[in-house]
């Protein structure tokens, strides 16, 4: 069996399908999100898109166990199949809950918004299980499958997206139509996994304490990313702004393409990456993170700046406090999307580096994600009820620039030796 997912990343040709097969998917979510404005109405698709963008940190749940089994699997051999297994039952398990819960609440009241909400949950965790299987199929030698499953799921988008347009369904209906849909694709991706990764026996329950610790850890900093995001949508729920959720959620939507681009990119890049950070190889690493954190937290003090400036300008302050639907508020959005989608960039590409150094390091992540949630729900409370929209993206990055300063301080205590990097550090520095 080739290990190509496990030893490097994909060919370019296959590089190629595994994009388009991703890609294809997150463009049936894009042209989804415009057809369903048209169909349904401000309110409607408000209410839809407030599902959507509260639930939308759940995918991350399910695929930090891939995130785990990436870095994990290139430096083991002979646990292959009890790590896979595990990964797999730890992504599993969220979408079987959310989907009990679904079914009690499609008995007990199937015209609630409870019943949205969770419908909304378990769209996110099956897709999210669907990366980590695919994941799991890319370390097994077959990344083709990844793409058919994913291209698959694009079908089942468009396919319900059609659907909802034709014939006026509810915003509940859509997603249940859209859950079916993808669990049978999922189901039939885990079918598709190798027999001992199904079943892998009683190893795995020996390596759960260690493999657990690292899921958690590494899936952390990236769910509790998501999380204040989807906190922008409650905190425009409880402003009474639900209206604004539908530009919040376009404008998040490009910046969302981009970003899961980029992450797709380093989970493909991650197996050889985590090989070549290992031992001395992390020095590297940590000090290239460094820079790019440095980076970050500037452009972020120099953006504060910016915000605190127009808002004292009556002038400028008219056009910050102008409707997201208007021409003004849409340049702004437009303006604050292109600076967000830099700056998380930044902080994405920082955090992969140091996730992928040792184990130890992963307590800072996680502990830095923690202080940008809170940073990033005291700044909505501040911002979103009087700037809407525009408060929303505002919050989002001025919490990344507080997350690159808590990180690159914890990183600087942890490894004082970054402070003043010697010549060969340099050179390490450049070589990775």
């Amino acid at each position: 069996m080739t290990r190509t997912g496990v030893s490097g990343t994909p060919r370019p040709l296959l590089m190629v399908r595994l994009l388009a097969g991703r890609g294809s998917f997150r463009l049936g979510v894009q042209v989804m999100a415009v057809v369903l404005a048209a169909t349904w109405g401000a309110d409607g698709y408000g209410r839809f898109t407030n599902a959507l963008g509260a639930c939308s940190w759940l995918v991350f749940v399910p695929t930090a166990a891939e995130k785990a089994a990436l870095k994990v699997i290139p430096r083991t051999r002979r646990i292959t199949g009890g790590v896979a297994g595990l990964a797999l039952r730890i992504a599993a398990a969220p979408a079987l809950a959310l989907g009990g819960a679904l079914l009690v609440a499609l008995l007990v009241a199937p015209d609630g918004a409870v019943s949205l909400y969770l419908a909304t949950a378990c769209w996110w965790t099956c897709t999210g299980l669907l990366m980590t299987v695919s994941g799991l199929h890319r370390l097994a030698g077959r990344p083709a499958l990844d793409a058919v499953a994913f291209a698959a799921a694009a079908a089942v988008v468009v396919a319900g997206t059609a659907a909802t347009w034709l014939a006026g369904l509810a915003p509940r209906t859509h997603v249940l139509l859209l859950l079916a849909g993808i669990a049978l694709v999922t189901a039939t991706a885990v079918a598709a996994l190798p027999r001992g990764w199904v079943r892998p026996g009683r190893s795995g329950r020996r390596l759960l304490p260690a493999f657990g610790r690292s899921t958690g850890l590494l899936g952390l900093s990236e769910l509790l990313d998501a999380a204040t995001i989807s906190a922008i949508y409650l905190v425009l729920a409880w402003a009474g702004r639900v209206t604004d959720s539908g530009p919040f959620y376009l404008a998040m939507m490009v910046s969302s393409f981009v970003c899961s681009f980029l992450l797709y990119q380093f989970k493909l890049h991650q197996p050889a990456v985590s090989a070549r950070l290992r031992g001395t190889g992390a020095a590297g690493g940590r000090a290239r993170a460094l820079a790019w954190l440095r980076a970050a937290e500037r452009a972020g003090t120099g953006f504060a700046v910016v915000l605190a400036g127009a808002l004292l300008v009556p002038g400028a302050r008219a056009v910050l406090l102008a409707p997201a639907g208007q021409p003004a508020g849409l340049v702004v959005l437009g303006a604050l999307t292109l600076a967000e989608m830099a700056m998380a960039i930044v902080l994405m590409y920082a955090g992969f580096l140091l996730e992928n150094t040792n184990s130890r390091v992963l307590t800072l992540t996680s502990a830095a994600a923690v202080i940008r949630f809170v940073a990033n729900l005291v700044l909505a409370v501040a911002l979103v009820p009087a700037l809407g929209a525009v408060g929303g993206f505002a919050t989002v990055l001025l919490a990344l620039a507080v997350e690159a300063y808590a990180l690159r301080r914890m990183l600087l205590r942890q490894h004082p030796e970054l402070a003043a990097p010697t010549p060969g550090r340099q050179a390490a520095t450049i070589h990775h």
